[in-house]
């Protein structure tokens, strides 16, 4: 999410790091469509029409039995919208809940949010970080399903220092950077129903927390005490300071929360000339991405701390209800541009986690743990996430896919290829799937299953303009258009119906795009409401599809995205496919983060980085030229924020 700039600003989707010779099934179309029609013939018509058989054969077959009713979508649909402002369907309120600079509601420290940006670092640490991201929502107390009381965990995926500071990033010094850093991470609050609709944060409340870059967690897994992961500070490779680039997010059956590191590559350098093959591949380079870190904290320069990289790029554990508990880095899970980290339970009782690796060409991976879920030990449930085997995805041109499994001494896996130990496989996941030939996709971000068909998954894959480019992968079955500036939803059911299955059956759920572009390849297929550059995504309990989009700043409602208007959240009936605009945001925002209550009667959103300038970060001495939200007249600057939507009649939403 967030990898947008042209600039390689503060992201660098721009660049690509996969050099891996492995096909992108392009050598193999032939086995059932013609190249020709995909490469020159690739209008909505002959899209569909290529790929018709395997829409229906894969309806078919993944048809299993269960009995519920069909959902509604009932609201009548907004349209687009410049207006700086979120906007929200006939008979619903939005309202803001938790803004960038609140407190988060720490017994005896809750410093106010000041509108000139002169909070201290220190103040920072315990009042909401920037950039809201993923979320979820967790009953009180646990093991409670009610939805009137609960807790937030709220994901804070990077800064714009333009806005964070007085004076931007004039005068440089390390209480910046020290801010900078207690910006990002994660906030844990305690929120709750205040009568017709509202909600309100609790504050002080005993289980209000922050962790951010600077904050102690233990690094489990396979890589746990690793060679590759010890530094001068943390010789024995237990212990890393912080998480950073929080992006999408996992919510586990036993009430934890999981935290992904996505961007993590910006913040670090190396200039010495000499990148290794390992810090090319996660895209470490001579310039970080204009954060400047490493100009006032030196374990960001790869000089001084070569291992210090390593020790991000991992899916985070969090327990909300224990402030006290030390988060985990779950390093089974591999390394990579986390995504996302979707939790489902298989059959046999094994947690399956579903994650998507958000760079051009880069892969979808599933774990499978080794030990199976016990609903009645939650403390055995604490390191389920340690053991397992973690799988990236091939998706053949048959409509057919396998998990290809990342075990070391298997399928090329061995150390006269670099990998040593399973350690180094999940540290160097990327080279691993490399070497299985897994499938290059169009940046996989936020994974779905439907909640009511088992083993069905979607995941959104958001665009790739590399794609068919001279000396980049041409398109292939499963990411079937060059130049692909809207993206696509690709969905798959596991053999069986099982998601702890080897093997899958695939289709393209729809191709985003506006059915009026010049060029066949942006048309898509949509069936109601157009949009592009999907991102977020989630089911609601009942079965609809809720599709948040990411259209980047320096694009949004301009070139082949002119009259769309500002990002917006549509819902689906996968089922019938028709898609619906229910939301959009103010100027310059990303819409992101989904959660529910378990009455479906709540949803909260994130809205990240309202007023953000085309190139990432803004004028200190213009803070509101693009957007005033949430604060409006008398904003100082635009802050990221959490919004509670509702049903005036207080019915569940969508309906």
């Amino acid at each position: 999410m967030s990898q947008k700039s042209q600039l390689f600003k503060h992201h660098g989707v721009e660049e690509v790091t996969n050099p891996s010779a492995n096909p992108a099934l392009s050598d193999v179309l032939d086995a059932r469509f013609s190249r020709r029609t995909l490469l020159k013939g690739s209008s909505a018509a002959a899209l569909a029409g290529a790929f018709s058989g395997t829409f229906a054969t894969l309806a078919e077959a993944a048809s299993v039995p269960f009995n519920r009713k069909m959902p509604v979508l009932g609201f009548k649909p907004v349209g687009f919208s410049t207006e700086d402002r979120v906007i929200v369907p006939e008979g619903y309120v939005a309202e803001v809940l938790y803004a960038w600079g609140d407190p988060v509601g720490i017994p005896g420290r809750m410093p106010a949010f000041r509108q000139d940006a002169s909070n201290t670092a220190d103040e920072q640490a315990v009042q909401a970080g920037m950039h809201h991201d993923g979320m979820a929502y967790f009953p009180l107390p646990l093991g409670a399903t009610g939805s009137k009381h609960g807790l937030l965990a709220v994901n804070h995926e990077y800064t714009d220092d333009g806005l964070l500071h007085v004076g931007g990033m004039n005068n440089w010094n390390a209480d910046k950077v020290k801010k900078a850093q207690a910006a990002v991470g994660v906030s844990v609050i305690e929120v709750e129903a205040t009568g017709k609709g509202g909600w309100r944060v609790v504050r002080p409340s005993k289980y209000a927390r922050r962790i951010h870059a600077n904050t102690p967690i233990a690094i489990q897994g396979p890589a746990r005490g690793h060679a590759l992961m010890k530094t001068e500070a943390d010789p024995q490779g237990v212990e890393v300071l912080g998480t950073l680039q929080n992006c999408a997010n996992g919510q586990t059956p036993w009430g934890t929360y999981l935290t992904c590191e996505e961007n993590w590559d910006g913040v670090f350098i190396n200039d010495s000339g000499a990148l290794s093959d390992l810090e090319k591949r996660y895209g470490i380079s001579a310039k970080d991405a204009g954060y400047k870190w490493a100009w006032e904290d030196f374990r960001f320069d790869l000089q001084l701390n070569p291992n210090e990289a390593n020790r991000f790029g991992w899916v985070v554990e969090i327990d909300p209800f224990d402030p006290k508990s030390k988060p985990a880095k779950r390093t089974a899970l591999g390394r990579f541009k986390h995504e996302g980290a979707t939790v489902t339970i298989a059959p046999s009782g094994h947690a399956v986690v579903y994650m998507g690796d958000d760079q051009r060409f880069e892969y979808i991976y599933k774990f499978v743990s080794k030990n199976t879920y016990n609903p009645k030990n939650r403390k055995a449930n604490m390191s389920l996430l340690d053991e397992g085997t973690l799988y990236v995805a091939r998706f053949d041109a048959d409509g057919s896919g396998r998990w290809l499994p990342l075990v070391h001494g298997q399928n090329g896996l061995t150390a006269d290829k670099g990998f040593a130990d399973q350690g180094d496989v999940v540290i160097k996941a990327r080279m691993a799937a490399d070497v299985l030939g897994a499938t290059k996709m169009d940046r996989p971000e936020w994974i779905a299953v439907h909640p009511h068909k088992p083993g069905e998954v979607y995941c959104t894959l958001t665009n790739n303009s590399e794609r068919g480019k001279e000396g980049k992968p041409g398109p292939d079955a499963a990411n079937p258009r060059p130049n692909n500036l809207f993206g696509h939803i690709i969905r798959w059911n596991e053999n069986g119906a099982d998601p702890a299955a080897s093997g899958f059956k695939w289709d393209i759920f729809v191709l985003a795009g506006r059915p009026d572009a010049e060029k066949a390849e942006h048309k898509g297929n949509i069936k109601g409401d157009a949009f592009g550059s999907q991102d977020g995504l989630k089911f609601d309990n009942n079965g609809v599809l809720w599709v948040q989009t990411d259209v980047s700043t320096s694009t949004v409602n301009m070139k082949e995205y002119k009259g769309m208007g500002n990002n917006q959240m549509l819902a689906v009936i996968p089922e019938t496919g028709e898609f619906r605009r229910f939301l959009t945001g103010p100027n310059g925002c990303e819409i992101t983060g989904i959660a529910f209550t378990p009455d479906n009667r709540t949803m909260f959103i994130n809205i990240q980085h309202p007023g953000e300038p085309s190139d990432e970060r803004s004028d200190p001495s213009k803070p509101t030229a693009i957007s005033r939200w949430p604060d409006g007249p008398a904003a100082g600057r635009p802050r990221s924020g959490t919004v509670v939507i509702h049903k005036l009649d207080g019915g569940v939403i969508g309906s």
